[in-house]
């Protein structure tokens, strides 16, 4: 048997289609390689919104072309939004690859394995399929992906994912409803609804069709067996008072919250086309605390965005520091080719960037450690997903907030605990376990 082996860069969706990527390749008669050393076919499933990601991907690719040096029948496949927008350049630069296709045509990726056609190596450019209707392979039993949409419609200056990833479309309810029961039927408790932009999700069906997100949140909600739901990400233009409702009245949505700021200068967020300022979302926040006191919030925060004064950056610290964040996702802003923000002329001295996400950081690291801390005492309510990674006698699960939490006594991966908040670190809860519910 020909095994496999997938290695995923990026966000939550490409996790979801590489869930779907290992599903074709069971379903073509392969298995799963425990390391890519030990695999006949490489997938690299990639991202191409950072530099970083791109700098480890060209590393792999390297790596690959070595092996296969001694090894000619290793098959190397490149998938997701690097390929896509790199599309034929891939075989012009990286000749050893055998085969490539972008986000919106993995299902292809068997056909494109398999051929002998030199000229049929790659498939791109297509949207229409939805990685959702392709096999699966769930890497948990008991937490599952459930795709609402792809592509997206906002045109932030400095993102790529519109070109690599196409216009928003949105799954027809009745099929992510029916998914959603079949997951629950087989002991899924736990969804992540995903999009680019999951509130916006269904405004681009008919109208005798349309189903807004707040009203999927409650119907998702509304399914037996499934007790928690997440969703990524939310563009903070779209989090209208419906969602925050649906939020705190359904009883299986969690309280957490990925809110994205990127800035809090109102200036450099009207050059990155957010569609808010700084007031806008400090109110957005103050809602959704209103509405959900003990919710938790985290976001991502761009450094360097060109152009960036020392006063617009003091105005994100301000911002992050009144919103008071769980935690935050920070980043060095790296150019993307086909981008508006690429072409600014005003472009930030690599040093400048790392010294203010120095500071950046420092701050990120003081509100979630003050807030963890505030913690203590309190019962969290947690779900097992097996041993740490570094005791086998201590579990690791996620609060509800979506918190880190090391436990003991150790309960099999699904099993929920109510934990008792012993102490605390700015990353991690940690504690005892005073009651459980098996699986």
């Amino acid at each position: 048997m020909r095994r496999f082996h997938v290695t995923t860069f990026g966000c939550q969706m490409n996790v979801h289609d590489s869930e779907r990527i290992k599903g074709m390749l069971e379903a073509a008669g392969m298995g799963e390689a425990p390391s890519g050393e030990e695999a006949d076919v490489l997938v690299f499933n990639t991202c191409t919104i950072r530099e970083k990601a791109d700098d480890r991907l060209v590393q792999h690719l390297h790596n690959a072309k070595n092996r296969k040096a001694t090894d000619p029948d290793l098959q190397i496949i490149v998938a997701g939004c690097w390929a896509e927008s790199t599309r034929d350049a891939i075989f012009r630069d990286f000749p050893w690859v055998d085969a490539a296709v972008g986000p919106g045509r993995i299902g292809a990726l068997k056909q494109v394995l398999e051929s002998t056609d030199p000229a049929a190596r790659g498939a791109f450019g297509s949207f229409d399929d939805f990685a959702a209707d392709l096999p699966k392979r769930r890497e948990r039993h008991f937490q599952a992906w459930l795709q609402l949409s792809m592509g997206c419609n906002s045109v932030c200056s400095y993102c790529i994912v519109p070109s690599v990833r196409g216009r928003e479309r949105s799954r027809h309810p009745r099929e992510v409803l029916a998914e959603a029961r079949a997951l629950a039927a087989d002991g899924v408790t736990e969804v992540m609804l995903l999009g680019q932009n999951v509130n916006s999700y269904g405004r681009d069906l008919p109208p005798d069709e349309r189903c807004t997100f707040a009203e999927m949140l409650r119907a998702v909600d509304a399914i037996d067996g499934i007790s928690r739901i997440r969703f990524m990400s939310p563009h903070p233009k779209d989090m209208r008072g419906d969602v925050i409702a649906a939020m705190a009245e359904s009883p299986a949505v969690c309280n957490q919250l990925h809110l994205p700021l990127q800035s809090g200068s109102s200036r450099v967020l009207k050059r990155m086309r957010r569609t808010y300022d700084s007031e806008r979302f400090l109110d957005l926040v103050g809602r959704l605390r209103e509405a959900m006191p003990d919710i938790s919030l985290t976001t991502d925060v761009i450094v360097g965005f060109p152009g960036e004064t020392e006063e617009d950056f003091q105005e994100t610290l301000r911002v992050y520091d009144e919103a008071s964040f769980d935690h935050a996702f920070t980043f060095i802003y790296s150019p993307r080719n086909g981008t508006e923000a690429a072409g600014f002329e005003d472009q930030i001295p690599d040093d400048v960037k790392h010294e203010r996400l120095e500071r950046l950081v420092e701050l990120v690291q003081t509100h979630a450690a003050r807030r963890n801390a505030a913690l203590v005492g309190t019962v969290q309510e947690v779900l097992s997903e097996g041993p740490s990674r570094t005791d086998p006698a201590v579990c690791r699960g996620k609060t509800r907030g979506n918190k880190t939490a090391l436990f003991t006594p150790a309960v099999p991966a699904g099993t929920t605990v109510s934990m008792v908040v012993e102490e605390t670190t700015s990353q991690t809860l940690r504690g005892r376990v005073e009651s459980a519910v098996p699986a």
